[in-house]
């Protein structure tokens, strides 16, 4: 498979593909650095927000939360999870809202689906006419120039269909805009083995590159990679927190 196959062909196994992700931890943590660099309210839009996890908590927390996702197939199984919510089909990179947002988020590294500065830069100028005086945007974000080539992350999960392994790692050449989002799933059910191999194409940009291109429209917090403590940047990590309150 190519291209973004596996997210859109196969988006019913996403939530498989996330299974070990902390998404309670992720949106608390948020939700406090809203308290700390925003503007109080309760208006919230996730960006790429897949299948709506993040959204659910949000909710559950008591925002009037929204998911924004370009991915149809997604956002049906995120209205499913949060029927109260609103989801819109929109490109991330050029979207409009009907109201200002207090808070607007972008998990799991979904900012780099940009795929390019152009349109990185695009997305920030859109997240910025969205917000509510104070408000607040946060994402996370890996530094080109501290990727690991060879390292890949993975986990495992038995279901009734087979033994799934999903494993996912970032690829950068060098040099250029573009990075990859490399990933895998392999199945095992009794003696027969299926595997998918996927690569995203996605933004490569360093922090210094991000801070930059964030600097005309926000004042920016980099913060470790840490849902549970909030610890600034030690300038050092390859991933990091950024919390941007509207200028």
């Amino acid at each position: 498979m190519s291209g973004n196959a596996l997210y859109t062909d196969l988006s019913g196994y996403y939530d498989l593909m996330c299974a070990d992700i902390d998404y309670a931890a992720q949106s608390h943590c948020v939700q406090r650095l809203q308290q700390l660099f925003g503007n109080g309210g309760r208006r919230h839009l996730d960006l790429a927000c897949g299948t709506g996890p993040h959204v659910r908590h949000f909710l559950d927390a008591g925002y009037a939360s929204s998911g924004l996702d370009i991915n149809q197939p997604m956002l049906d199984r995120a209205a499913l999870r949060c029927p109260e919510a609103r989801f819109v089909q929109q490109d991330m990179c050029a979207f409009q809202v009907d109201e200002p947002q207090d808070l607007i988020t972008c998990f799991l590294y979904s900012i780099h689906y940009s795929a390019s500065l152009a349109r990185l830069e695009a997305c920030i100028a859109s997240v910025h006419a969205a917000l509510a005086e104070g408000g607040v945007f946060c994402f996370n974000a890996v530094d080109k120039q501290r990727i690991d080539n060879a390292s890949f992350v993975s986990h495992s999960v038995c279901q009734a269909d087979g033994r799934f392994r999903f494993s996912s790692g970032w690829h950068y050449r060098g040099e250029g805009e573009q990075q990859l989002l490399r990933l895998r799933i392999e199945r095992q059910l009794g003696e027969q083995c299926e595997v998918w191999d996927d690569e995203h194409p996605m933004v490569a940009v360093s922090f210094a590159e991000l801070q930059a291109l964030l600097a005309p429209y926000f004042d920016v917090q980099v913060l470790e990679h840490d849902y549970q403590r909030l610890l600034p940047w030690d300038g050092h990590a390859g991933n990091a927190l950024f919390a941007c309150s509207k200028r």
